[in-house]
């Protein structure tokens, strides 16, 4: 018990490990600052942000390709995860261990927070928008909303990065930013469209709101988990593959 014990925090911290978490910091980094740096300059443009279809449209523009170019960057190193909810479905389906998720978890967290302390110290005083779901809504709405988007999310993922699907180019990355800007534009005046619980925690801490904030969690884990199960089991059925070594894709 001791030893395996042992050889599992040498796995999390080997110097491939440690690589990987710093690539999901500065991807997840740099996604968050576009995404919420989008949204603060949508609305130093237009004051009534919430009624201007083209800053919905900028933003969501802003988004696909922010999560397209973290992706690409990152993908040889981690895998380019750039989502809690992706790495917790990737555990689920066997591509990663759980220890090693963990610290993924950490690295996307303090990435999207470093993100949001940037925007904040140097937008002149600018509120940092934080993720919400319509008065009109339930939060149960809310978290179904974010559970389809986040199943749609993590399912292109599965189709486009993981390396069982060869054949694809070099366009799979945009490929998964061009699902979540769609997203975006379907719903994001509606929860805002996260799909990512890393993209939400970082205004929220910074903030300290965190109204609604289950919301952002528990739909995008459900999404994802739908999305490891229909892959692994109805649209690509084959024996789960061991935990690897390395924390890859």
């Amino acid at each position: 018990m001791a030893s395996t014990a042992r050889s599992q925090l040498q796995l999390c911290f080997s110097p491939s490990a440690l690589r990987s978490y710093l690539a999901e910091f500065i991807s997840t980094f740099f996604f968050v600052f576009v995404a919420v740096g989008s949204s603060i300059s949508a609305r130093m443009l237009t004051p009534d942000v919430a009624s201007d279809a083209s800053s919905l449209v900028a933003t969501a523009v802003a988004q696909g390709f922010a999560l397209s170019g973290a992706i690409y960057i990152a993908v040889d190193v981690s895998g380019g995860h750039v989502n809690p909810a992706v790495t917790f479905s990737l555990v689920l389906a066997g591509h990663l261990t759980a220890p090693v998720a963990m610290l993924y978890w950490a690295s996307q967290l303090l990435g999207s927070t470093f993100a949001c302390l940037l925007l904040w110290f140097t937008s002149a005083g600018q509120a940092i928008p934080t993720s919400r779901i319509a008065t009109e809504m339930t939060g149960f709405g809310g978290t179904i909303l974010e559970s389809v988007m986040t199943f749609a999310l993590v399912y292109t993922v599965y189709v486009a990065v993981v390396p069982r699907h060869p054949g694809h180019g070099n366009c799979w990355s945009l490929t998964v930013g061009l699902v979540a800007g769609a997203c975006v534009m379907a719903a994001g005046s509606l929860t805002g469209a996260s799909m990512n619980p890393a993209r939400s925690f970082g205004p929220a801490l910074v903030t300290g709101d965190f109204k609604n904030h289950a919301v952002y969690w528990i739909g995008p884990l459900m999404g994802a988990a739908l999305a490891a199960v229909f892959h692994q089991s109805i649209a690509h059925p084959q024996r789960p593959s061991s935990p690897s070594q390395e924390p890859t894709v």
